[in-house]
Protein backbone atom coordinates (compact mmCIF):
# COMPACT_ATOMS: atom_id res chain seq x y z
CA UNK A 1 0.00 0.00 0.00
CA UNK A 2 1.27 3.44 -0.87
CA UNK A 3 1.38 6.33 1.52
CA UNK A 4 -1.09 9.16 1.20
CA UNK A 5 0.15 11.89 -1.13
CA UNK A 6 -0.46 15.52 -0.39
CA UNK A 7 -2.43 16.36 -3.53
CA UNK A 8 -3.35 15.02 -6.95
CA UNK A 9 -4.72 16.47 -10.14
CA UNK A 10 -8.32 17.60 -9.73
CA UNK A 11 -10.98 15.44 -11.32
CA UNK A 12 -12.76 17.64 -13.85
CA UNK A 13 -15.37 15.27 -15.26
CA UNK A 14 -17.18 12.11 -14.29
CA UNK A 15 -15.52 10.28 -17.15
CA UNK A 16 -12.15 10.91 -15.53
CA UNK A 17 -13.36 8.56 -12.80
CA UNK A 18 -15.17 5.90 -14.82
CA UNK A 19 -14.64 6.49 -18.53
CA UNK A 20 -11.14 5.24 -19.24
CA UNK A 21 -12.23 3.35 -22.36
CA UNK A 22 -14.26 6.25 -23.82
CA UNK A 23 -12.65 8.26 -26.59
CA UNK A 24 -15.04 11.23 -26.66
CA UNK A 25 -16.75 13.47 -24.14
CA UNK A 26 -20.50 13.19 -23.54
CA UNK A 27 -22.80 15.36 -25.63
CA UNK A 28 -24.18 18.43 -23.85
CA UNK A 29 -27.68 16.91 -23.98
CA UNK A 30 -26.32 13.72 -22.46
CA UNK A 31 -24.81 15.74 -19.63
CA UNK A 32 -28.14 17.44 -19.02
CA UNK A 33 -30.26 14.29 -19.00
CA UNK A 34 -27.69 12.29 -17.06
CA UNK A 35 -26.80 14.70 -14.26
CA UNK A 36 -28.62 14.28 -10.97
CA UNK A 37 -26.56 16.59 -8.76
CA UNK A 38 -29.29 19.24 -8.92
CA UNK A 39 -31.46 17.09 -6.66
CA UNK A 40 -29.36 14.26 -5.20
CA UNK A 41 -27.07 16.75 -3.45
CA UNK A 42 -29.64 16.43 -0.66
CA UNK A 43 -27.97 13.09 0.07
CA UNK A 44 -24.61 14.64 0.90
CA UNK A 45 -24.73 13.91 4.64
CA UNK A 46 -25.75 10.30 4.05
CA UNK A 47 -23.09 9.91 1.37
CA UNK A 48 -20.34 11.14 3.68
CA UNK A 49 -21.64 9.03 6.55
CA UNK A 50 -21.64 5.92 4.35
CA UNK A 51 -18.17 6.66 3.00
CA UNK A 52 -16.73 7.07 6.49
CA UNK A 53 -18.22 3.74 7.53
CA UNK A 54 -16.86 2.11 4.36
CA UNK A 55 -13.36 3.52 4.95
CA UNK A 56 -13.32 2.24 8.52
CA UNK A 57 -14.39 -1.20 7.38
CA UNK A 58 -11.76 -1.29 4.61
CA UNK A 59 -9.03 -0.49 7.12
CA UNK A 60 -10.34 -2.98 9.68
CA UNK A 61 -10.25 -5.69 7.00
CA UNK A 62 -6.70 -4.73 5.93
CA UNK A 63 -7.81 -3.55 2.50
CA UNK A 64 -6.51 0.01 2.98
CA UNK A 65 -4.00 1.34 5.49
CA UNK A 66 -5.00 3.08 8.68
CA UNK A 67 -3.12 6.13 7.38
CA UNK A 68 -5.31 6.22 4.29
CA UNK A 69 -8.39 5.64 6.44
CA UNK A 70 -7.56 8.59 8.68
CA UNK A 71 -6.85 10.83 5.70
CA UNK A 72 -10.14 9.82 4.05
CA UNK A 73 -12.20 10.40 7.18
CA UNK A 74 -10.55 13.77 7.88
CA UNK A 75 -11.05 14.80 4.25
CA UNK A 76 -14.72 13.78 4.27
CA UNK A 77 -15.33 15.74 7.46
CA UNK A 78 -13.76 18.80 5.88
CA UNK A 79 -15.99 18.38 2.84
CA UNK A 80 -19.01 18.17 5.17
CA UNK A 81 -17.91 21.44 6.73
CA UNK A 82 -17.58 23.05 3.27
CA UNK A 83 -21.10 21.94 2.32
CA UNK A 84 -22.56 23.17 5.59
CA UNK A 85 -20.86 26.53 5.16
CA UNK A 86 -21.97 26.83 1.54
CA UNK A 87 -18.49 26.98 0.00
CA UNK A 88 -18.66 23.59 -1.72
CA UNK A 89 -19.17 23.86 -5.49
CA UNK A 90 -21.56 21.23 -6.86
CA UNK A 91 -20.44 20.51 -10.42
CA UNK A 92 -22.97 19.10 -12.93
CA UNK A 93 -20.07 17.73 -14.98
CA UNK A 94 -19.49 15.29 -12.12
CA UNK A 95 -23.04 13.98 -12.51
CA UNK A 96 -24.09 13.18 -8.95
CA UNK A 97 -23.39 13.73 -5.28
CA UNK A 98 -21.18 10.64 -5.06
CA UNK A 99 -18.72 11.74 -7.73
CA UNK A 100 -18.80 15.35 -6.54
CA UNK A 101 -17.71 14.30 -3.07
CA UNK A 102 -15.20 11.74 -4.31
CA UNK A 103 -13.62 14.22 -6.73
CA UNK A 104 -13.31 16.83 -4.01
CA UNK A 105 -11.82 14.23 -1.66
CA UNK A 106 -9.16 13.29 -4.24
CA UNK A 107 -8.49 16.97 -4.76
CA UNK A 108 -7.99 17.50 -1.02
CA UNK A 109 -6.06 14.39 0.04
CA UNK A 110 -4.64 12.92 -3.15
CA UNK A 111 -4.01 9.22 -3.73
CA UNK A 112 -5.76 8.04 -0.56
CA UNK A 113 -8.99 9.50 -1.91
CA UNK A 114 -8.75 7.21 -4.92
CA UNK A 115 -8.73 4.18 -2.61
CA UNK A 116 -12.11 4.95 -1.02
CA UNK A 117 -14.15 3.38 -3.81
CA UNK A 118 -12.50 -0.01 -3.36
CA UNK A 119 -15.06 -2.82 -2.95
CA UNK A 120 -18.09 -0.68 -3.67
CA UNK A 121 -20.02 0.75 -6.62
CA UNK A 122 -22.20 3.77 -7.06
CA UNK A 123 -25.02 1.21 -7.25
CA UNK A 124 -24.71 0.05 -3.64
CA UNK A 125 -23.56 3.51 -2.58
CA UNK A 126 -26.71 5.29 -3.73
CA UNK A 127 -28.94 2.50 -2.43
CA UNK A 128 -27.34 2.92 1.00
CA UNK A 129 -27.52 6.72 0.96
CA UNK A 130 -31.15 6.66 -0.05
CA UNK A 131 -32.12 4.10 2.58
CA UNK A 132 -30.51 6.24 5.26
CA UNK A 133 -32.41 9.28 4.00
CA UNK A 134 -35.76 7.48 3.80
CA UNK A 135 -35.34 5.96 7.27
CA UNK A 136 -34.87 9.49 8.63
CA UNK A 137 -37.90 10.69 6.62
CA UNK A 138 -40.02 7.97 8.25
CA UNK A 139 -38.92 9.22 11.66
CA UNK A 140 -39.76 12.82 10.74
CA UNK A 141 -43.20 11.81 9.50
CA UNK A 142 -43.85 9.92 12.73
CA UNK A 143 -42.90 12.92 14.88
CA UNK A 144 -45.15 15.26 12.90
CA UNK A 145 -48.05 12.80 12.98
CA UNK A 146 -47.64 12.43 16.72
CA UNK A 147 -47.74 16.21 17.14
CA UNK A 148 -50.92 16.37 15.05
CA UNK A 149 -52.52 13.63 17.15
CA UNK A 150 -51.63 15.59 20.27
CA UNK A 151 -53.42 18.68 18.96
CA UNK A 152 -56.45 16.62 17.98
CA UNK A 153 -56.61 15.02 21.42
CA UNK A 154 -56.49 18.40 23.16
CA UNK A 155 -59.32 19.68 20.97
CA UNK A 156 -61.31 16.44 21.39
CA UNK A 157 -61.07 16.68 25.17
CA UNK A 158 -62.26 20.27 25.13
CA UNK A 159 -65.30 19.25 23.05
CA UNK A 160 -66.00 15.78 24.44
CA UNK A 161 -69.63 16.68 25.19
CA UNK A 162 -70.36 19.16 22.40
CA UNK A 163 -72.96 17.75 20.02
CA UNK A 164 -72.67 18.01 16.25
CA UNK A 165 -74.36 16.28 13.34
CA UNK A 166 -72.79 13.06 12.16
CA UNK A 167 -73.02 12.59 8.41
CA UNK A 168 -73.34 9.80 5.90
CA UNK A 169 -73.57 10.75 2.23
CA UNK A 170 -73.00 14.29 3.58
CA UNK A 171 -76.58 14.12 4.89
CA UNK A 172 -77.36 14.46 8.57
CA UNK A 173 -77.38 10.94 9.99
CA UNK A 174 -77.13 10.78 13.78
CA UNK A 175 -75.89 13.14 16.48
CA UNK A 176 -72.30 12.65 17.60
CA UNK A 177 -69.92 14.71 19.67
CA UNK A 178 -67.19 16.83 18.16
CA UNK A 179 -64.72 15.06 20.40
CA UNK A 180 -65.77 11.72 18.95
CA UNK A 181 -65.46 13.06 15.40
CA UNK A 182 -61.94 14.36 16.00
CA UNK A 183 -60.91 11.05 17.54
CA UNK A 184 -61.63 9.38 14.20
CA UNK A 185 -58.68 11.32 12.76
CA UNK A 186 -56.52 10.39 15.74
CA UNK A 187 -57.10 6.76 14.78
CA UNK A 188 -56.39 7.41 11.09
CA UNK A 189 -53.13 9.13 11.85
CA UNK A 190 -52.25 6.35 14.27
CA UNK A 191 -52.51 3.86 11.41
CA UNK A 192 -50.35 6.18 9.32
CA UNK A 193 -47.71 6.13 12.02
CA UNK A 194 -47.78 2.34 12.06
CA UNK A 195 -47.28 2.26 8.29
CA UNK A 196 -44.19 4.47 8.50
CA UNK A 197 -42.93 2.35 11.39
CA UNK A 198 -43.46 -0.87 9.41
CA UNK A 199 -41.75 0.67 6.39
CA UNK A 200 -38.75 1.72 8.47
CA UNK A 201 -38.49 -1.78 9.91
CA UNK A 202 -38.54 -3.39 6.47
CA UNK A 203 -35.86 -1.05 5.11
CA UNK A 204 -33.55 -1.67 8.06
CA UNK A 205 -31.03 -3.61 5.95
CA UNK A 206 -27.80 -2.29 4.49
CA UNK A 207 -26.96 -2.59 0.77
CA UNK A 208 -23.36 -1.40 1.17
CA UNK A 209 -20.86 -4.02 0.00
CA UNK A 210 -23.14 -5.45 -2.67
CA UNK A 211 -20.97 -3.45 -5.13
CA UNK A 212 -22.31 -3.25 -8.68
CA UNK A 213 -24.57 -6.31 -8.38
CA UNK A 214 -22.47 -9.43 -7.72
CA UNK A 215 -20.71 -8.63 -4.46
CA UNK A 216 -16.93 -8.24 -4.33
CA UNK A 217 -13.81 -10.40 -4.19
CA UNK A 218 -12.33 -8.24 -1.40
CA UNK A 219 -12.59 -9.68 2.14
CA UNK A 220 -15.03 -7.05 3.40
CA UNK A 221 -17.14 -7.11 6.54
CA UNK A 222 -20.65 -6.05 5.55
CA UNK A 223 -21.98 -6.60 9.06
CA UNK A 224 -19.54 -3.97 10.32
CA UNK A 225 -20.74 -1.26 7.94
CA UNK A 226 -24.37 -2.21 8.61
CA UNK A 227 -23.83 -1.77 12.35
CA UNK A 228 -21.95 1.49 11.96
CA UNK A 229 -24.72 2.96 9.82
CA UNK A 230 -27.46 1.88 12.23
CA UNK A 231 -28.93 -0.93 10.15
CA UNK A 232 -30.07 -4.18 11.73
CA UNK A 233 -28.24 -6.33 9.18
CA UNK A 234 -26.76 -6.35 5.67
CA UNK A 235 -29.06 -7.21 2.78
CA UNK A 236 -28.92 -10.91 1.97
CA UNK A 237 -28.71 -10.77 -1.83
CA UNK A 238 -26.37 -8.47 -3.73
CA UNK A 239 -28.62 -8.22 -6.80
CA UNK A 240 -31.63 -7.31 -4.69
CA UNK A 241 -29.51 -4.86 -2.70
CA UNK A 242 -28.78 -2.63 -5.68
CA UNK A 243 -32.05 -3.06 -7.58
CA UNK A 244 -34.56 -2.74 -4.75
CA UNK A 245 -36.56 0.45 -4.36
CA UNK A 246 -39.40 -1.09 -2.39
CA UNK A 247 -38.35 1.03 0.55
CA UNK A 248 -39.04 4.20 -1.44
CA UNK A 249 -42.41 2.79 -2.51
CA UNK A 250 -43.16 1.92 1.11
CA UNK A 251 -42.47 5.49 2.15
CA UNK A 252 -44.46 6.96 -0.76
CA UNK A 253 -47.40 4.61 -0.16
CA UNK A 254 -47.47 5.58 3.52
CA UNK A 255 -47.16 9.24 2.57
CA UNK A 256 -49.95 8.96 -0.01
CA UNK A 257 -52.38 7.37 2.47
CA UNK A 258 -51.45 10.00 5.07
CA UNK A 259 -52.02 12.72 2.47
CA UNK A 260 -55.47 11.26 1.75
CA UNK A 261 -56.32 11.45 5.45
CA UNK A 262 -55.05 15.01 5.64
CA UNK A 263 -57.11 15.86 2.58
CA UNK A 264 -60.29 14.44 4.11
CA UNK A 265 -59.73 16.49 7.25
CA UNK A 266 -58.93 19.58 5.16
CA UNK A 267 -62.13 19.07 3.15
CA UNK A 268 -64.14 19.10 6.37
CA UNK A 269 -62.38 22.25 7.55
CA UNK A 270 -63.22 23.91 4.23
CA UNK A 271 -66.88 22.88 4.50
CA UNK A 272 -67.20 23.73 8.17
CA UNK A 273 -65.70 27.19 7.62
CA UNK A 274 -68.44 28.16 5.15
CA UNK A 275 -71.27 30.40 6.42
CA UNK A 276 -73.67 27.62 5.45
CA UNK A 277 -72.09 25.31 8.04
CA UNK A 278 -70.52 27.88 10.36
CA UNK A 279 -68.99 25.18 12.56
CA UNK A 280 -65.47 26.60 12.70
CA UNK A 281 -63.48 29.79 12.32
CA UNK A 282 -59.97 29.12 11.10
CA UNK A 283 -57.13 31.30 12.39
CA UNK A 284 -56.50 34.39 10.27
CA UNK A 285 -52.86 33.39 9.91
CA UNK A 286 -53.97 30.39 7.82
CA UNK A 287 -56.59 32.12 5.68
CA UNK A 288 -56.48 34.78 2.99
CA UNK A 289 -58.67 37.53 1.60
CA UNK A 290 -59.83 38.43 -1.87
CA UNK A 291 -58.39 41.08 -4.15
CA UNK A 292 -61.90 42.16 -5.11
CA UNK A 293 -64.33 40.97 -2.39
CA UNK A 294 -63.52 42.61 0.95
CA UNK A 295 -65.66 40.26 3.00
CA UNK A 296 -63.89 37.06 1.96
CA UNK A 297 -61.93 34.87 4.36
CA UNK A 298 -60.71 31.95 2.29
CA UNK A 299 -59.45 28.71 3.87
CA UNK A 300 -56.43 28.62 1.57
CA UNK A 301 -54.15 26.56 3.81
CA UNK A 302 -56.77 23.82 4.14
CA UNK A 303 -57.44 23.92 0.40
CA UNK A 304 -53.73 23.59 -0.32
CA UNK A 305 -53.43 20.62 2.02
CA UNK A 306 -56.33 19.07 0.13
CA UNK A 307 -54.77 19.87 -3.23
CA UNK A 308 -51.26 18.69 -2.39
CA UNK A 309 -52.55 15.21 -1.66
CA UNK A 310 -52.76 14.68 -5.42
CA UNK A 311 -49.13 15.62 -5.73
CA UNK A 312 -48.00 13.01 -3.20
CA UNK A 313 -50.21 10.33 -4.73
CA UNK A 314 -48.80 11.22 -8.15
CA UNK A 315 -45.22 10.63 -7.00
CA UNK A 316 -46.16 7.13 -5.83
CA UNK A 317 -47.80 6.35 -9.18
CA UNK A 318 -44.80 7.73 -11.07
CA UNK A 319 -42.26 5.52 -9.30
CA UNK A 320 -44.46 2.43 -9.58
CA UNK A 321 -44.57 3.08 -13.32
CA UNK A 322 -40.80 3.56 -13.56
CA UNK A 323 -40.05 0.32 -11.74
CA UNK A 324 -42.66 -1.96 -13.26
CA UNK A 325 -40.61 -2.83 -16.39
CA UNK A 326 -37.06 -2.90 -15.05
CA UNK A 327 -35.01 -6.10 -15.30
CA UNK A 328 -32.50 -6.89 -12.58
CA UNK A 329 -30.24 -5.38 -11.45
CA UNK A 330 -29.59 -1.63 -11.65
CA UNK A 331 -30.81 0.62 -14.50
CA UNK A 332 -30.41 4.36 -14.80
CA UNK A 333 -34.19 4.69 -14.77
CA UNK A 334 -33.83 4.34 -11.01
CA UNK A 335 -32.38 7.83 -10.87
CA UNK A 336 -36.01 8.91 -11.23
CA UNK A 337 -36.71 7.71 -7.69
CA UNK A 338 -35.39 10.80 -5.96
CA UNK A 339 -37.09 13.96 -7.20
CA UNK A 340 -40.56 12.60 -6.50
CA UNK A 341 -39.48 11.18 -3.15
CA UNK A 342 -37.92 14.43 -2.00
CA UNK A 343 -40.90 16.48 -3.12
CA UNK A 344 -43.37 14.06 -1.53
CA UNK A 345 -41.51 14.21 1.79
CA UNK A 346 -41.28 18.01 1.72
CA UNK A 347 -44.96 18.29 0.80
CA UNK A 348 -46.15 15.83 3.42
CA UNK A 349 -44.12 17.39 6.21
CA UNK A 350 -45.38 20.87 5.33
CA UNK A 351 -49.00 19.69 5.23
CA UNK A 352 -48.72 17.88 8.58
CA UNK A 353 -47.29 20.95 10.28
CA UNK A 354 -49.83 23.31 8.68
CA UNK A 355 -52.78 21.11 9.64
CA UNK A 356 -51.68 20.92 13.26
CA UNK A 357 -51.25 24.69 13.40
CA UNK A 358 -54.66 25.32 11.81
CA UNK A 359 -56.41 23.06 14.29
CA UNK A 360 -54.56 24.48 17.24
CA UNK A 361 -55.72 28.01 16.43
CA UNK A 362 -59.24 27.19 15.21
CA UNK A 363 -62.40 28.14 17.12
CA UNK A 364 -65.39 25.79 17.02
CA UNK A 365 -68.92 27.18 17.29
CA UNK A 366 -70.48 24.59 19.60
CA UNK A 367 -73.91 26.27 19.61
CA UNK A 368 -74.09 26.24 15.81
CA UNK A 369 -73.04 22.60 15.73
CA UNK A 370 -75.65 21.63 18.29
CA UNK A 371 -78.35 23.45 16.33
CA UNK A 372 -77.32 21.66 13.14
CA UNK A 373 -77.37 18.29 14.90
CA UNK A 374 -81.10 18.64 15.52
CA UNK A 375 -81.86 19.30 11.85
CA UNK A 376 -82.94 16.43 9.64
CA UNK A 377 -84.62 14.27 12.28
CA UNK A 378 -81.26 12.87 13.40
CA UNK A 379 -82.78 10.92 16.31
CA UNK A 380 -85.02 8.73 14.13
CA UNK A 381 -82.77 5.74 14.75
CA UNK A 382 -83.09 6.36 18.49
CA UNK A 383 -86.87 6.05 18.16
CA UNK A 384 -86.49 2.75 16.31
CA UNK A 385 -83.94 1.46 18.83
CA UNK A 386 -86.23 2.43 21.73
CA UNK A 387 -89.10 0.45 20.23
CA UNK A 388 -86.81 -2.57 19.93
CA UNK A 389 -85.17 -2.23 23.32
CA UNK A 390 -88.18 -1.22 25.45
CA UNK A 391 -91.19 -2.62 23.57
CA UNK A 392 -89.67 -5.69 21.95
CA UNK A 393 -90.62 -4.62 18.42
CA UNK A 394 -88.58 -6.36 15.65
CA UNK A 395 -86.10 -3.87 14.22
CA UNK A 396 -87.43 -3.87 10.68
CA UNK A 397 -90.93 -3.08 11.98
CA UNK A 398 -89.51 -0.42 14.31
CA UNK A 399 -87.61 1.09 11.37
CA UNK A 400 -90.90 1.51 9.46
CA UNK A 401 -92.64 3.12 12.46
CA UNK A 402 -89.77 5.61 12.86
CA UNK A 403 -89.88 6.38 9.14
CA UNK A 404 -93.59 7.19 9.38
CA UNK A 405 -92.84 9.43 12.37
CA UNK A 406 -90.29 11.33 10.29
CA UNK A 407 -92.82 11.79 7.49
CA UNK A 408 -95.43 13.07 9.97
CA UNK A 409 -92.96 15.55 11.47
CA UNK A 410 -92.19 16.82 7.97
CA UNK A 411 -95.93 17.23 7.27
CA UNK A 412 -96.35 19.24 10.47
CA UNK A 413 -93.17 21.24 9.90
CA UNK A 414 -91.62 20.27 13.22
CA UNK A 415 -88.70 18.28 14.50
CA UNK A 416 -89.13 14.62 15.41
CA UNK A 417 -88.77 15.29 19.14
CA UNK A 418 -91.45 18.01 18.85
CA UNK A 419 -94.17 15.59 17.70
CA UNK A 420 -96.98 15.58 20.31
CA UNK A 421 -97.57 12.39 22.29
CA UNK A 422 -100.90 11.94 20.56
CA UNK A 423 -99.28 11.99 17.14
CA UNK A 424 -96.73 9.42 18.20
CA UNK A 425 -99.39 7.13 19.69
CA UNK A 426 -101.40 7.46 16.50
CA UNK A 427 -98.42 6.11 14.59
CA UNK A 428 -98.11 3.15 16.95
CA UNK A 429 -99.95 2.68 20.27
CA UNK A 430 -96.89 1.11 21.87
CA UNK A 431 -95.11 4.51 21.89
CA UNK A 432 -95.51 6.19 25.28
CA UNK A 433 -93.97 9.12 27.11
CA UNK A 434 -90.86 7.09 27.89
CA UNK A 435 -89.62 7.70 24.36
CA UNK A 436 -88.81 11.29 25.33
CA UNK A 437 -85.72 9.94 27.12
CA UNK A 438 -84.01 9.26 23.77
CA UNK A 439 -85.35 11.83 21.31
CA UNK A 440 -83.17 14.86 22.17
CA UNK A 441 -79.72 15.08 20.57
CA UNK A 442 -77.94 15.18 23.95
CA UNK A 443 -79.90 12.16 25.12
CA UNK A 444 -79.11 10.42 21.86
CA UNK A 445 -75.34 10.80 22.15
CA UNK A 446 -75.43 9.93 25.86
CA UNK A 447 -77.12 6.63 25.01
CA UNK A 448 -74.39 5.52 22.57
CA UNK A 449 -72.32 3.81 25.24
CA UNK A 450 -71.00 0.86 23.25
CA UNK A 451 -67.22 0.57 23.01
CA UNK A 452 -66.01 3.13 20.48
CA UNK A 453 -69.31 4.99 20.65
CA UNK A 454 -70.00 8.71 20.85
CA UNK A 455 -71.30 8.94 24.43
CA UNK A 456 -69.21 11.56 26.28
CA UNK A 457 -68.20 8.99 28.91
CA UNK A 458 -66.81 6.76 26.14
CA UNK A 459 -65.16 9.71 24.38
CA UNK A 460 -63.24 10.63 27.52
CA UNK A 461 -62.19 7.02 27.99
CA UNK A 462 -61.07 6.89 24.35
CA UNK A 463 -59.03 10.08 24.74
CA UNK A 464 -57.22 8.63 27.75
CA UNK A 465 -56.61 5.36 25.91
CA UNK A 466 -55.36 7.18 22.80
CA UNK A 467 -52.91 9.18 24.87
CA UNK A 468 -51.52 5.94 26.27
CA UNK A 469 -51.36 4.27 22.85
CA UNK A 470 -49.97 7.11 20.80
CA UNK A 471 -48.24 9.65 23.04
CA UNK A 472 -46.60 7.70 25.84
CA UNK A 473 -43.14 6.21 25.22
Amino acid sequence: MTKTSEKSEPVRTARALWGGHFATDPAPLMQRINASIGFDKRLWAEDIRGSIAHARMLAACGIISETDRDAIIAGLKEIAREIEEGSFVFDPALEDIHLNIEARLIERIGEAGRRLHTARSRNDQVATDLRLWVKAACDRADRLLRALQEVLLVRAEAHAEDVMPGFTHLQVAQPVTLGHHLLAYVEMFGRDRSRFSDAARRMDECPLGAAALAGTSFPIDRAMTARELGFARPMANSIDAVSDRDFVLDYLASAAITAVHLSRLAEELVLWATPQFGFIKLPEAFTSGSSIMPQKRNPDAAELVRGKAGRVIGHLMALLTVLKGLPLAYSKDMQEDKEGLFDAADTLELCLAATAAMLEGARFDSARMREAAAIGHSTATDLADWLVRVKGVPFREAHGIAARAVRRAEELGCRLEELPDAELRALDPRIDAGVRAVLGVERSVASRTSFGGTAPIRVREAIAAARRRFLEP
